[in-house]
């Protein structure tokens, strides 16, 4: 039984680590820097349905592919990084997926973005944690707040649609009841 659930939890994640890439490699708005997507929200699902290990890969791997195959490799190493992290704030344990904890994950998801892509574009795209770097990074900070703010649209909308259709008890995925 165990190897079937691993299975079943394998090929979820690989289902939205697929979805993330589609939703942000192409429903995208290029800026200066990279771009403003709303493929984030399929990663609040994401980790709203599976465990830890298994959200936190799908969105990394998602996410990642969609830098690289974009061409913005430079990116690569800060979404791993953040994306994995963003996942980490919210939780398949609960029945429903629209929770207390992953409604305030949205908050937490939004500073985690923000702030580390503004670390991550100081300290490595622009060449290190100097004035100058730390200014011109915090200029792409309110698209990472729009960018988190639709994808929180996208994912209260789909959650709130998915948990009326009970879509975690029938794919088997309530680890522990609210």
């Amino acid at each position: 039984m165990e190897k079937h659930n691993s299975i079943k939890l394998l090929s979820l994640s690989a289902m939205f680590a697929a979805l993330i890439f589609v939703v942000t490699a192409y429903l995208h708005i290029p800026t200066t820097r990279g771009y403003v997507h709303i493929g984030d929200g399929l990663i609040f699902l994401a980790a709203s349905m599976l465990p830890a290990p298994y959200a936190m890969g799908a969105a990394a791997i998602g996410a990642a592919l969609s830098d690289g195959l974009s061409g913005y490799m430079i990116w690569v190493p800060g979404t791993l990084i953040i994306k994995a992290a963003t996942a980490l704030l919210f939780t398949a344990k609960a029945e429903k997926i629209l929770c207390t904890r992953n409604f305030a994950a949205l908050v937490g998801s939004l500073v985690l973005c923000a702030g580390g892509y503004w670390f991550y574009q100081a300290a490595v795209v622009l060449g290190g944690l100097t004035k100058a770097s730390m200014i011109a990074s915090a200029a792409d900070i309110p698209a990472n707040i729009a960018q988190t703010l639709c994808s929180a649209a996208v994912y209260l909308f789909a959650a709130k649609a998915l948990d009326a259709m009970g879509i975690k008890k029938k794919l088997g995925v309530v680890s522990v009841k609210a």
